[in-house]
């Protein structure tokens, strides 16, 4: 649906690309590109485009779209090295963020849908238990939606975007799908591989151009919307989408907690709390956003966490091995994270690693910062950062810890850190979270199996294992009445022998209770 461009030397630009926007390097600042700016009538097209070839795509059956679904992830492994690139360039992430949450998710993805949306969506025989149904058969069959679009973020193009697109065309649904107007190259680069992986035209459609001209234009037009993003957006989304009455999954927010027990492995804690807090510049839903570590060992965690952060590097992503933290990807990211750091340290927090961005750097850049000295009446603990910090603050003892991660409007992931499993996974048991790593974080995530979604307001529905490609999905029912009489009691005309047959049936199968 939309064209790419790359961009040519500066000058007439604004001329030379009317009805475009520009993408930009994000550690560079940079004009890379230009795409076309869609409108609602342009998502109107694409709808009618994509319910048309529906009908045709689900008559493949599971197997037919499999098949396109296993080339697509033998080219995502043949063209790796450009799919990274083209994330890394309009993500500002490093090269090694892309290949782990992106590219292998990815090749993972492709396999797993086309190996298992068949098993999560065949008919099931319902065994029923009322009396008057014995002997007939019951069937519950998941048919496509139809027109499912997905509603994508920037932070992850691939991941968070395009990969909510393949179980939905797994499922046998057509798919508009809007990414980030940050970040909408990766999922042109997707579209046209699938296509060469000979996905029929008109499928998938890929629709560029700000969110909020197309966000509205496309619910009004599809059967279910797919989004992850923001908690307030997600909010208004589902509004809309509750106005159609049109189902909505949502991941949005999170603020996601990190408890260090005074038994556990403290280097392995450290080693975790600071990649996955720094990882992909700490803008990941599920990133490490706060510690809470036990008083006993708190002093050894910090001091591991301070000597390991500085010596990060915070440079610009040119190839394998060239930085650790790459740049955030918008402007607005680095806005939010300075101010969550300033407000902590009006507020009395120890900066002991980074928190001094150089303004006249080129690009979006902010330092690896970890914190100390920190509490709930200070931002960077309570409202989502999605930036690479790293506030540790100490508690007296797990029950402190679990009080706090559970204080805050969202769950969306946390992680817990103990020698002692069973007591690891007592305390998992009771954080108020859609998923929780013991002796791990955020790596969950990989286990396709599994559904991961959030509480609170971490957003509605789940991906992954069966919830994940059930909600691209009608259910039905079936009865069939193979064996049964002409007439059956009770049917018209009523008489008082059918209501006494129909009495002591209720007495026989229900009457006798339990006992206490």
């Amino acid at each position: 649906m939309s064209t790419q461009q790359q961009a040519p030397a500066r000058g007439s630009e604004a001329e030379e690309h009317a009805g475009q926007t520009p993408v930009v390097d994000p550690a560079t600042g940079e004009t890379i590109a230009w795409v076309d700016e869609l409108g609602p009538e342009d998502a109107r097209r694409a709808a009618a485009r994509g319910r048309a070839v529906q009908p045709a795509w689900e008559a493949l059956g599971f197997e037919g779209r499999a098949r396109v679904m296993r080339r697509a992830q033998k080219w995502v492994t043949d063209h790796a090295d450009e799919l990274i690139a083209t994330i890394v360039s309009e993500t500002g992430k490093a090269w090694e963020d892309a290949q782990m949450a992106e590219v292998l998710y990815a090749a993972s993805a492709f396999g797993f849908w086309a190996d298992e949306a068949a098993g999560y969506l065949a008919d099931e025989r319902i065994k029923v238990s009322a009396p008057l149904l014995k002997g007939k058969k019951v069937v519950t069959r998941y048919a496509p939606l139809g027109l499912v679009g997905v509603i994508a973020p920037w932070n992850y193009p691939f991941t968070n975007g395009f990969g909510d697109c393949i179980p939905a065309l797994m499922a046998g649904n057509s798919v508009l799908l809007k990414p980030a107007e940050k970040t909408p190259l990766t999922s042109l680069l997707m579209a046209r591989a699938l296509k060469e992986c000979g996905l029929p035209d008109g499928v998938l459609q890929v629709l560029t151009g700000k969110g909020s001209v197309l966000g509205d234009a496309i619910i009004d037009v599809v059967d279910m919307i797919m989004f992850t993003g923001s908690t307030p957006v997600g909010r208004r989304i589902g509004a809309r989408c509750g106005e159609r009455l049109i189902p909505c999954s949502l991941e949005l927010g999170g603020k996601d907690p990190f408890i260090v027990c005074a038994d556990a492995d403290l280097e392995r804690a450290a080693n975790h709390a600071l990649y996955y807090s720094m990882f992909n510049t700490g803008q990941t839903c599920i990133s490490v956003e706060r510690v809470y570590v036990e008083a006993p060992v708190y002093d050894e965690f910090v001091a591991k966490v301070a000597k390991k952060a500085k010596t990060l590097r915070n440079g610009r992503p040119t190839g394998p091995a060239s930085t650790e933290v790459g740049a955030l990807t918008t402007a607005g990211q680095v806005e939010t994270v300075t101010e969550h750091v300033e407000d902590a340290r009006r507020k009395g927090a120890t900066i002991i690693a980074g928190g001094d961005p150089d303004p006249s750097r080129p690009g979006w850049w902010y330092p690896p910062t970890v914190l100390t000295d920190v509490d709930h009446s200070m931002e960077c603990m309570t409202e989502e950062t999605f930036g690479p910090t790293l506030p540790i603050m100490k508690v007296a003892d797990t029950e402190e810890a679990i009080r706090l991660a559970n204080d805050s409007p969202y769950g969306l992931m946390a992680s817990v850190f103990t020698k002692d499993v069973h007591k690891g996974e007592q305390i998992a048991r009771r954080i108020q979270a859609g998923t929780v790593n013991v002796n791990d974080s955020l790596v969950s995530y990989a286990a396709l199996e599994a559904p991961m979604g959030g509480w609170k307001d971490s957003g509605l529905g789940a991906r992954h294992g069966a919830p994940g490609i059930r909600k691209y999905c009608a259910t039905q029912t079936i009865m069939v009445s193979k064996y049964h009489l002409r007439k059956e009691p009770q049917t018209y005309p009523y008489n008082g022998r059918g209501f006494k047959l129909l009495g002591r049936v209720v007495r026989f199968f229900y009457g006798r209770g339990t006992r206490d």
